[in-house]
C-alpha cells in the first residue's frame, strides 16, 4: 500500500468499504483487514482514526442510526397523505435496505460491539430501537389526524410492524420481498387500527 498519500473523507471511505464487505460476505467476514483492503488503504489508517475495531464498528452503526433522522422527518411529513398502509410499507422497504439488515446482523453477532453500543443505546438492538421510535412517532401523528383509531397503542404497534418488516427482509440470499408482500404484512398488522 502506498504511504504518505492523504485520504479524503477517511471515515466515509472506511464505512463504505465495511458496508460493501457486509453486503457481499456477511458479518463474519468483517475484519479490519477486510475493510482496509476493500477501502484500498493500509490497515494502520483504520487504527489511526479509531481506538480499535469495535470502536470503528460502533461508529459505523451510529452513522446508520444518524441517517434515520431524514427518513423519520419524511415519514412524519407523510402523515395525513396517501394511505397509512402505503406510507408504512414504503418506510419499511426504505428502512430495510440490504445494508440495514446486514448492520442488524452485525450487531447481533458481536458481543464487543453490543457492549460499546450500550453507551448510547442501553437497551434493545441499536438501529431497531430508533426505527421503532420513528414508526411510533409516525403512527402517533396519524392517530392525532384520526386516520388511526384513538385507542391504538402505537408504542406496541411500532415494534410489531418492525418485527414483521425485519422478518420479510432478513433473508439475504433470496433478495428483498416484493411490494405486495410488504403491503400485505403491514395491512394485516394495522387492520384493527384503521377507522
Amino acid at each position: 500500500m502506498p504511504t504518505g498519500t492523504a485520504i479524503r473523507d477517511v471515515r466515509d471511505q472506511l464505512f463504505g468499504a465495511a458496508e460493501r464487505v457486509l453486503l457481499r460476505d456477511g458479518p463474519n467476514a468483517l475484519t479490519s483487514r477486510a475493510v482496509t483492503d476493500e477501502a484500498g488503504c493500509a490497515k494502520g489508517v483504520l487504527h489511526r482514526h479509531f481506538a480499535d475495531f469495535d470502536a470503528f464498528l460502533a461508529e459505523l452503526v451510529r452513522d446508520r442510526v444518524a441517517r434515520l433522522d431524514g427518513q423519520a422527518a419524511a415519514l412524519r411529513g407523510a402523515a395525513g397523505t396517501g394511505t397509512v398502509v402505503d406510507n408504512l410499507a414504503g418506510a419499511l422497504a426504505e428502512l430495510f435496505d440490504s445494508v440495514a439488515v446486514a448492520v442488524v446482523s452485525l450487531v447481533i453477532s458481536r458481543d464487543g460491539l453490543r457492549a460499546r453500543l450500550r453507551e448510547t443505546t442501553p437497551t434493545g438492538v441499536p438501529l431497531l430501537v430508533e426505527t421503532a421510535a420513528m414508526l411510533a412517532d409516525y403512527l402517533a401523528a396519524e392517530r392525532r389526524l384520526g386516520r388511526i383509531a384513538a385507542e391504538t397503542d402505537v408504542e406496541a404497534l411500532a415494534p410489531a410492524l418492525l418485527g414483521s418488516g425485519h422478518l420479510l427482509f432478513a433473508d439475504r440470499a433470496s433478495g428483498p420481498p416484493d411490494t405486495a408482500a410488504v403491503r400485505k404484512a403491514v395491512a394485516a398488522a394495522v387492520a384493527g387500527c384503521l377507522p
